[in-house]
């Protein structure tokens, strides 16, 4: 039985209200859980691509990335599965369920004793990723109805990717003090703690959303309950602006995945330290996580679209910039990094919410995972790009490509996405 069916009557003495002040306390619970679902992936932003090439000693980038890939297409496919899985289960049950698989992470981490443990491990991050992620930020916009989701989006992701930001940097220092390995792995054990107990305090929002269904039209487009493959249709190609929302994620996430592996391959090759690295690492998710409170306002004001071309094209310019000043190392790491923050902020929670606006409420959570989807399979393209390249041609090439990519992205999107006001 469908979970919006069943919700009403289990809090009827609950007046059910959409809105972020009616709804601060659940709202604020769920931001604090984000930020341990972005700690928790924090922990391998600085450390991991250096135990692979120091530890494992591998000489291949593309093994190296491997552990990326492994991520991307978990977290990609369990974000398109999570949004089905919503139509059968309670997103508070989907939450504590990504946790509980994500608990061996930390502790694989710290102790494998082959690169394989690591790559598996990142395999059950993904499924943590792509469940939890995915229903703290549904639960978000549940809670806040139509007129803040620019808001409620830009929240939710400040809260996650500046926790990962900050983890980023904490890693490095701890790497640098303690080595590579265990001690930076393990304060991954205080997210996983905090936000399985969390999660169990959290209230679910299926009422939330059977009262904001209950006050939507029905979709003229694809009918109020489309299954999963035409949702995932309509949105992956047939809606221009979901098309556009779609390839402009992915892109964004690819250029992500892309710095994550190569940033601290390239930047030790140039003379940085690992506290160095840990730095720029944790700068560049730091910017773009605090970022998205004011970016996140804005396209709430202004629109989604402006805020996502602007912020591609910034993105382009801050890959380029890292090869521009590379001479300079740390300057060159630390203005690339700004950028990409900047313009990852600007980006992140105006295409949520973008897509949002294009989704009816009874299909939203499958729309929302179909482009977290192709969002997410972008660190997956990206590694792949980045370690075939960078065997190929070398780490400046692979940077250049995935500038010129993301620059046509934002182009792209400019022609696509339409903004459509909030009902």
């Amino acid at each position: 039985m469908s979970p919006l069916a069943t919700a009403a009557p289990a809090r009827a003495e609950l007046p059910v209200r959409l809105g972020l002040r009616e709804n601060r306390l659940q709202f604020t619970l769920l931001v604090v859980v984000t930020a341990t679902v972005g700690g928790l992936v924090g922990l391998e932003r600085t450390t991991v691509p250096l135990i692979g090439s120091e530890v494992f000693r591998l000489t291949s980038d593309l093994a190296v990335f491997s552990f990326i890939i492994a991520f991307g297409v978990t977290k990609a496919l369990t974000n398109l599965a999570a949004g089905a899985l919503t139509a059968r289960f309670r997103r508070r049950q989907l939450l504590i369920a990504g946790w509980l698989i994500g608990i061996p992470v930390p502790f694989v981490l710290a102790w494998a004793p082959a690169w394989g443990w690591i790559v598996a491990a990142n395999v059950l991050l993904g499924i943590n990723q792509g469940l939890t992620w995915s229903m703290t930020v549904n639960m978000k916009i549940d809670l806040v109805g139509p007129a803040r989701r620019g808001l409620a989006t830009g929240l939710n992701e400040a809260a996650g990717y500046a926790s990962l930001g900050a983890t980023a940097l904490v890693t490095g220092y701890l790497a640098t003090a303690y080595g590579l390995r265990p001690t930076p792995e393990l304060i991954g054990v205080v997210f996983v703690v905090a936000g399985l107990v969390l999660s169990l305090v959290v209230r679910d929002t299926a009422a939330h959303v059977a009262l904001e269904l209950a006050r939507h039209p029905s979709s003229v487009e694809v009918g109020p309950r489309p299954g999963l493959w035409q949702t995932f249709l309509h949105t992956s190609w047939r809606d221009r602006s979901l098309r556009g929302a779609s390839q402009a994620g992915l892109v964004n996430n690819l250029n992500d995945g892309l710095t994550w592996g190569v940033f601290p391959l390239l930047f030790t090759d140039h003379g940085l330290g690992l506290a160095a690295v840990g730095l720029i690492k944790g700068l560049y998710p730091l910017l773009w996580g605090f970022g998205q409170i004011p970016t996140g306002h804005l396209a709430d004001r202004m629109g989604r679209k402006p805020l996502i071309v602007t912020g591609m094209l910034v993105q382009a310019g801050g890959l380029g910039l890292a090869l521009v000043l590379l001479d300079r190392p740390l300057l060159a790491g630390i203005a690339s990094a700004v950028l990409l923050g900047l313009g990852t902020a600007m980006v992140y929670p105006a295409l949520i919410a973008s897509v949002s606006d294009h989704a009816h409420p009874g299909w939203r959570a499958n729309a929302l995972g179909t482009y977290r989807f192709w969002r997410d399979i972008g660190y997956a393209a990206g590694a792949l790009v980045a370690g075939v390249l960078a065997d190929a041609l070398g780490l400046n090439a692979t940077i250049v490509a995935v500038a010129a990519l993301t620059a046509a992205s934002g182009l792209l999107a400019a022609r696509l996405i339409r903004d459509k006001p909030a009902r």
